[in-house]
């Protein structure tokens, strides 16, 4: 009997070692987060509402300080209540309230290094990364090799997610760049394109559960910039590490920094419908602003040559036409892309700057990013890739008064790369130059963390209605996806807003826009970039109404609120965007049919509002009401689209 209970005893002691588990709520108490360890492996688990939206999913690395991907321990944690108010003056909403539950969870393995996980859960957000304390075993740098969390998604999943594209690839090598058609609606468990898995951020339908939204921020050089593996079998997507021929092979796949060492945070948003994710600030929540200065960095828009007209533009005489376009259009910006210093030269750019200065608009400029890690031969290049070059470069460009860069080109995620976003940003800011990436990463939590960084491409862009007919046939309803992915999580500069019906400087040649003149105006507002590059011509003023520029010389492009109305990627898209007392709301139709949507708008009910809706073929009308009620009626043309906004 004494060896039985003895026997008993011994075994309820192993199963409490072997199996640990806890757990914590958001403040609302509808999201519950598990965090377990069973036989020393660490998991995590996420339910909305009593509904599993992620099931039992890995936690742990590998790392020089210890591998903590097995034999753990749960060996102490701590919860405390986050609640911090904080400003952002060039994203979607100005003002957030953030609230979560942080509980910070410490483990130890076999050898008895140690590792925290921190969580914190907001009513809509889970974000989680982890912590590498110092101690008297460790000190100095921590080298990270490999992540091994994961996210278990429910069996009947589908996705809208992009492919990570193989390095070097692409035209003149300029890959990966975040550059993808996204998935639609695939089942969990499809292979990716090229089987290197996707990129963030990654959008999920859970069915009627609902929406779940994955993506990663955090990173200033301290880290490299992850994806997701394919699914396993299980339908478990992991946390893969850039590829070794990344940026021309320029450093290690690994991250390494100084312990303490913190990861990147992963953020997980969700919610019956998408309303959540079109709202979450969850990228910019758990970091801190990082650069301090006086100097104010200016967003707004601005008119584009290069874009219809393209390289051919790039001379002295055009790029004063569109400095002009800027003018009449009241456009804060021109940008004057790739070539400038051949074709036109230093000497004649200051001319140009101070032609654009007595026009009240400021001039951006274009970069090649190039080291050596791509062959594009666009000029100028080798100006931001050292510190020597890149500062002596910004000095000139702060004397003869340039307002910002776009610099292209960078194809990989590695912490090599990624330092080199966090330093052009940084000396940018000493030279009071607003930032612009293209051929880009995915900026993580940048609208907080710099004052000067304004938008990044990361996303196949509007250069593609130029160069593929086929995109510019999908256009319609891959633009209904972006606000639900790569939009909601940070600024994209797609460069949208096209009124010429052939895509290129002769009227009879080009690839052909698919969209109506409304839809073209809808996505001024629907995309949110904070400098937005528009794809206008100056032939488009003689035209079109006016009532089309009138509205245009004043749509904001950076908000105080953004509100979720209805939706669904691929097929349609309504957001409202306010910008101080004014609500501007836009809808766009993915769908080669015609379609009609009843919408509430409690923002414009007993307002007086301005219509731009479709009219016949591709030609839009307007039109002024009071909305007497919330409930108003979209009539949508087939790839079509509606604007109200208040005057």
């Amino acid at each position: 009997m004494r060896y039985f209970f003895l026997s008993f005893l011994l075994f309820i002691i192993s199963n409490s070692l072997r199996a640990q588990q806890l757990s914590t709520f958001s403040p609302d108490k509808n999201i519950k987060l598990e965090i377990s360890v069973d036989n020393g492996f660490a998991y995590y688990q996420v339910f909305f509402q009593d509904e599993e939206f992620l099931a039992k999913s890995p936690l742990g690395l590998i790392s020089s300080a210890g591998d903590f991907t097995k034999g753990l321990k749960l060996v102490a944690n701590k919860t405390n209540k986050i609640q911090e108010s904080y400003q952002l003056n060039r994203s979607k909403v100005s003002q957030v309230s953030y609230k979560a539950n942080e509980i910070n969870c410490t483990f130890t393995n076999t050898a008895n290094d140690i590792i925290n996980i921190i969580f914190r859960v907001t009513n809509t957000d889970v974000a989680f990364g982890y912590l590498i304390p110092k101690s008297k075993k460790n000190t100095g740098n921590c080298i990270i090799e490999k992540e091994i969390t994961g996210f278990k998604l429910p069996s009947k999943t589908t996705t809208f997610i992009t492919p990570q594209a193989p390095p070097l690839s692409g035209w003149e090598k300029t890959k990966p760049s975040y550059e993808e058609e996204y998935t639609r609606e695939e089942p969990i468990g499809t292979k990716s394109q090229y089987g290197l898995g996707f990129t963030f951020p990654a959008l999920f339908h859970l069915g009627n559960k609902g929406w779940l939204l994955i993506s990663e921020t955090g990173i200033s050089g301290n880290y490299v910039g992850t994806r997701l593996s394919d699914a396993s079998s299980e339908g478990i997507y992991t946390i893969t590490f850039p590829q070794e021929g990344e940026n021309n092979h320029d450093g290690p796949v690994t991250a390494t920094a100084l312990l303490p060492m913190q990861t990147s945070w992963k953020t997980i948003t969700i919610g019956k419908t998408l309303k959540p994710i079109v709202e979450s600030t969850a990228a910019t929540d758990v970091v801190k602003p990082l650069v301090k200065t006086s100097k104010i960095f200016d967003s707004g828009r601005a008119s584009w040559s290069w874009i219809v007209w393209q390289d051919e533009s790039c001379n002295y005489n055009d790029q004063k036409t569109f400095i002009d376009l800027a003018a009449d259009m009241k456009c804060e910006f021109i940008l004057i892309d790739a070539l400038w210093d051949v074709n036109i030269g230093k000497e004649k750019m200051a001319e140009l700057v101070n032609y654009a200065k007595s026009k009240n608009v400021g001039v951006l400029l274009w970069y090649n990013s190039n080291g050596n890690w791509n062959t594009a031969p666009q000029t100028p290049k080798n100006k931001m890739n050292t510190s020597e070059a890149r500062r002596s470069e910004m000095k000139w460009l702060q004397e003869i008064g340039v307002k910002g860069l776009k610099i292209d080109f960078f194809g990989g995620d590695k912490q090599a790369t990624m330092k080199l976003y966090h330093d052009i940003l940084v000396d940018a800011a000493e030279f009071g130059l607003n930032i612009n990436f293209h051929g880009a990463t995915l900026p993580r939590g940048w609208e907080r963390m710099y004052p000067n960084y304004m938008t990044s491409e990361a996303v196949l862009a509007s250069e593609n209605l130029v160069f593929q007919q086929g995109f510019s046939d999908r256009y319609p309803s891959t633009a209904t996806i972006y606000p639900f992915t790569r939009n909601a999580v940070a600024s994209m500069d797609f460069g949208p807003v096209f009124l010429n019906k052939r895509l290129h400087r002769e009227a009879n040649k080009g690839t052909i826009r698919k969209t109506t003149d409304a839809f073209e105006m809808a996505t001024a507002v629907v995309f949110f970039s904070a400098v937005q590059h528009w794809g206008l011509t100056p032939e488009n003023l003689k035209e079109k109404p006016s009532y089309l520029f009138d509205y245009l010389k004043n749509v904001p492009t950076v908000w105080d609120e953004t509100v979720y109305i209805d939706g669904y990627p691929g097929k349609y898209c309504v957001i409202a965007r306010r910008k101080n007392t004014k609500w501007y709301i836009a809808a766009i139709n993915g769908e080669n049919a015609p379609k009609n949507i009843t919408v509430n708008l409690p923002m414009l009910k007993g307002k007086n509002v301005s219509i731009i809706n479709d009219g016949e073929g591709q030609e839009s009308k307007f039109s002024t009401k009071k909305l007497d009620n919330a409930s108003f009626n979209l009539e949508l043309s087939a790839n079509g689209g509606t604007v109200l906004y208040m005057p």
